[in-house]
């Protein structure tokens, strides 16, 4: 007799068993789980392959999100009604510069310059060299951008090359870019560095201005990720810090007097830490939705830190605002509600 064959007097027993109370009814079934197929929540992760550095941005009624290199694409996309649900939507950077080389295209970001034209702004490895940064330009949101220079945008041999770039518009109608010095490459300090452009969005000008450095125990040796985000008159510069492969990857902020600084660093930090749901998340980017303000951030499933799967996956969380500080929710597998 098998050993099915020899269980089964012993679960009709226990089915007939079950079936009786001292009620006369019989057992309900276990009730979903809160959330559970409820259209105004979601669960984390929102795109559960490998994203890093993720940054959006609204055209319409779609989301166009960009990242780091993954499945062969130099910038791949994933588009989204609703910040929730993300389907790839191809490679956004087929073809780089004529400066760069594949393999290493990371943290691209994207920013509307007019009607109906956008620039990329991604690192790259230059030929022969460092890290490096450069632009490209599309008539369309996710792509094609071409990248029509012989040069990278930005480079700092000297200190390790340049990544990490991010765009941002501010309330006077001002372009500029941050960017991080990759100085723990070669053993030196990483800054995070801002600089205005052009109207165009395609050449910098003025002078480059420090903003902050690795300087808090939780940071690590560096600190990168940068981006700008202004409420209410004040100017946020939020990054990342310690090492992207393990759970110490975190997410903080400072204040800035303007986008050339200075900028003094927020006694909570980090704002964004590891949990037992999600390890090392940061890398973010903000946007806003019918007034709520929400980080798309990567981080690793712990115990899966630097595997190259899942990799990286694309979190969500909302951002309050209390006393005018961001408050990011912390990472949880529990539903919450929808943007």
């Amino acid at each position: 007799m098998s050993r099915r064959a020899a269980l089964l007097p012993t679960m009709l027993a226990a089915v007939l068993l079950a079936g009786c109370s001292s009620s006369g009814s019989s057992a309900e079934p276990d009730p979903p789980a809160a959330g559970e197929n409820d259209p105004s929540m979601f669960t984390n992760p929102v795109y559960a392959k490998d994203s890093p550095d993720p940054q959006a941005i609204r055209v319409g009624d779609t989301w166009y999100l960009f990242h780091t290199n993954a499945e062969a694409q130099n910038v791949p996309v994933l588009t989204s009604p609703d910040l929730v649900s993300w389907t790839p939507a191809g490679d956004a950077l087929p073809t780089l510069g004529a400066w760069a080389q594949t393999g290493k295209t990371w943290a691209p970001e994207v920013i509307e310059l007019e009607t109906g034209r956008y620039a990329l702004y991604y690192t790259a490895a230059r030929q022969g060299g460092p890290q490096c940064i450069g632009r490209a330009v599309a008539t369309a949101p996710q792509g094609p951008y071409t990248d029509d220079s012989t040069e990278p945008l930005i480079c700092q041999a000297d200190i390790g090359g340049a990544i990490d770039a991010s765009p941002f518009r501010d309330t006077d109608g001002s372009l500029w870019l941050l960017w991080k010095n990759d100085g723990n490459a070669v053993g030196d300090d990483t800054w995070l560095w801002s600089q205005r452009l052009t109207p165009d969005g395609l050449t910098l000008t003025g002078e480059p201005a420090k903003l902050l450095k690795q300087t808090e125990q939780w940071e690590g040796e560096l600190v990168e990720g940068p981006f700008f985000w202004r409420r209410e008159g004040k100017l946020h510069l939020f990054f990342a810090a310690n090492a992207y492969h393990n759970f110490s990857y975190a997410e903080g902020y400072a204040v800035c007097e303007s986008p050339t600084g200075p900028c003094t660093k927020a006694t909570e930090n980090p704002i964004l830490k590891s949990t037992d749901a999600a390890s090392g998340p940061g890398h973010g980017s903000m946007v806003e939705k019918d007034g709520r303000t929400w980080l798309l951030y990567h981080a690793w499933p712990p115990g899966a830190e630097g595997a190259v799967e899942p990799g990286r996956q694309l979190w969500l969380s909302e951002v309050t605002w209390v006393d005018g500080k961001p408050q990011v929710r912390p990472p949880s597998k529990d539903p919450q509600p929808r943007p």
